[in-house]
């Protein structure tokens, strides 16, 4: 793995923390216990922190970021961050899903149980109810239940089965 420390910060690894031997770590960043961040993902906490709660799964080339003075990365527990998504300063709360692909922006705010569908675009300032959404810009689809948050839940817990595999 990259680590690199940057103005004094260095990235802090919870434990039983699968991390992959090019996903990138930069400066302030936190990944809480039995999280994993997979292959060529970039949490890049340079000019904003990034904070991943417990069982936290970054999927391969997914990248994290925020605008200086702005915003910063916030995530709660059990949520997927799905393949090339890409989290620029956002609040992502727990048991979310970010589909492959999708894109949250600067201080947009996702609550627990919801889904970003693959390709989504959460814009800017965005402060969503929970549920399913899709489109460019996203916009809600279905209401929040407990049979997604119980989706949502199983795959969080998949990955960490799975986490405990590669460790």
């Amino acid at each position: 793995m990259i680590v690199k420390e940057f103005k004094g910060k260095r990235p802090q690894v919870g434990k039983d923390v699968f991390v992959a031997e090019n996903a990138a770590l930069i400066g302030d960043v936190k990944i809480g216990d039995g999280s994993s961040i997979w292959y060529g993902a970039v949490l890049r906490g340079d000019v904003g922190s990034i904070t991943l709660g417990e069982r936290v799964n970054v999927q391969e080339c997914a990248v994290m970021h925020s605008t200086t003075g702005v915003s910063e990365v916030r995530i709660g527990s059990d949520v997927t961050i799905g393949h090339n998504a890409i989290i620029h300063g956002a609040v992502i709360g727990d048991d979310v899903l970010v589909g492959m692909g999708a894109v949250v922006m600067d201080n947009a705010v996702v609550p627990s149980g919801t889904v970003i569908a693959a390709g989504a675009v959460v814009l800017a300032n965005s402060v969503l109810e929970p549920g399913i959404y899709a489109g460019v810009p996203a916009k809600k689809v279905k209401d929040g239940s407990e049979s997604i948050t119980k989706m949502i839940r199983d795959n969080a817990a998949e990955y960490a089965e799975i986490v405990r595999e590669y460790i």
